[in-house]
């Protein structure tokens, strides 16, 4: 099976209206992922933190400005021929179903094209039965009424399964899910991602998990990557990022989600000093498959915005 790596990313955006030279707005600094066969690996942090950004660079809906991406070691080509066949390799899991999925055209088309497009059925017969397995698959059934439907028609539970099946449809090795259950009710979020765990096991795929729920994160992946302002700040094991987390900022995001099973938390810029297996610096680990279980923290020094985060808690701490 195949081993995603993505090495250095980087996306610059031009901002238009911004006077005679057009400004750049960095997206995504020098962010470098590795996921395995079996593995889920989780990139969290707040919105705009340049999550989705990467999402869609591994995906090739758009070009990274610097950086490589490669699938057990070889260098994705380009062209229309390559995008595809790295697409049937690699597949992405959007945000909200409802908007991912074709309002005019029925499950059934939307399940087939991937089908036919990356060579997957040769025959009406092979179709029917790749359809069957895929609604199998994803827990949907009667699956004939169901192909037949439209995507409004179906909860968006049922539509995010067909999508998570659109996905599956061309075989992928490696699932980049974005945000997978954030549009859908509470009560089924667990089922979802539940089911897409039971995929990963099933079919030995490396699995991306982009979120901003920490609970989940810590659940349903083995290391966990923390964003913010398109740079990481904190990696490693995901209970050492959870249970341990010693970024600021990545305290700060463990405090907005309290458990209310335990003590509210407290935001400590000195917790590293007590944890001396975690490494601190103001370089970015260079990211290999031997250390990836290495707990690494950006150096916040010389971040105005995380120490200007730290002062306001002093003073409403003493105040």
């Amino acid at each position: 099976m195949t081993t995603l790596e993505a090495l250095h990313l980087r996306k610059d955006y031009r901002v238009r209206g911004s006077g005679w030279r057009a400004a750049r707005l960095q997206a995504v600094d020098d962010v470098s992922i590795i996921v395995r066969p079996g593995e889920t690996v989780a990139l969290v942090g707040e919105s705009g933190s340049g999550k989705s950004t990467i999402a869609k660079m591994l995906v090739r809906l758009v070009d990274a400005t610097s950086g490589t991406v490669t699938l057990d070691g070889e260098t994705i080509g380009q062209g229309r021929r390559a995008t595809k066949r790295y697409r049937s390799r690699v597949q992405m899991v959007f945000q909200d179903p409802f908007s991912s999925l074709n309002p005019a055209l029925t499950i059934r088309h939307q399940l087939t094209r991937p089908l036919r497009i990356h060579g997957i059925v040769h025959s009406a017969a092979e179709e029917e039965r790749e359809l069957l397995r895929l609604m199998e698959s994803v827990n949907l059934s009667p699956a004939k009424t169901i192909l037949a439907k439209y995507p409004h028609e179906l909860s968006g539970g049922q539509r995010q399964r067909v999508a998570i099946a659109r996905a599956l449809a061309p075989r992928p090795e490696v699932l980049i899910a974005d945000e997978p259950v954030s549009m859908l009710d509470v009560s089924i979020r667990l089922e979802i991602l539940q089911l897409l765990n039971d995929l990963k096991l099933e079919r030995n795929l490396a699995v991306l998990y982009i979120t901003h729920d920490l609970a989940t994160a810590r659940h349903f992946s083995s290391q966990i990557v923390v964003m913010r302002s398109g740079r990481v700040v904190e990696r490693g094991p995901s209970d050492a990022v959870i249970l341990n987390p010693v970024h600021p900022y990545t305290q700060f995001l463990v405090r907005a989600a309290p458990d209310p099973k335990s003590a509210p938390w407290i935001v400590d810029p000195n917790r590293h000093l007590g944890h001396p297996e975690v490494v601190v610096s103001t370089e970015n680990l260079e990211l290999t498959e031997e250390n990836t279980s290495v707990h690494w923290v950006r150096s916040w020094d010389d971040d105005a915005a995380v120490n200007t985060m730290l002062a306001s808690l002093a003073s409403a701490q003493t105040s």
